[in-house]
């Protein structure tokens, strides 16, 4: 893994222990903190052709549980998009774009291994 940039929030678990991991591997790593920086319609879609929108949406976390349930329903590809695109905080964290083009979602020891190749 060389340069990679991650997505999530400087103040989410996850993003923290992704960032701990790549700076642990040496990996050169630019943080896009979704309150600080934004994020914009173009990234957004071509994550989801990279993973699809229901490995995107975080259904579990706090934002999606306080939506009202006629923002949440109906629920397709597009409504997700529109909901993540004005609420990145919706999006599972972090998104990791690796510098081959590659999109993963997520965090866990044994994945970023298997990105790069490399335990540490």
């Amino acid at each position: 893994m060389t340069g990679v940039r991650l997505y999530g929030l400087a103040g989410c678990d996850a993003t923290r222990r992704a960032l701990r991991w790549l700076e642990r591997a040496a990996v050169p790593v630019v943080l896009h903190d979704f309150r600080r920086d934004g994020l914009d319609a173009g990234r957004l879609d071509a994550w989801e052709r990279a993973v699809g929108w229901e490995r995107l949406l975080n259904r579990r976390g706090r934002t999606w549980r306080e939506l009202p349930a006629g923002r949440r329903e109906p629920l397709d590809r597009d409504r997700a998009l529109e909901l993540m695109l004005a609420q990145p905080s919706l999006i599972k964290r972090p998104v990791l774009e690796l510098a081959d083009g590659r999109v993963h979602v997520g965090f866990t020891p044994s994945d970023y291994e298997a990105l790069s190749g490399r335990p540490t």
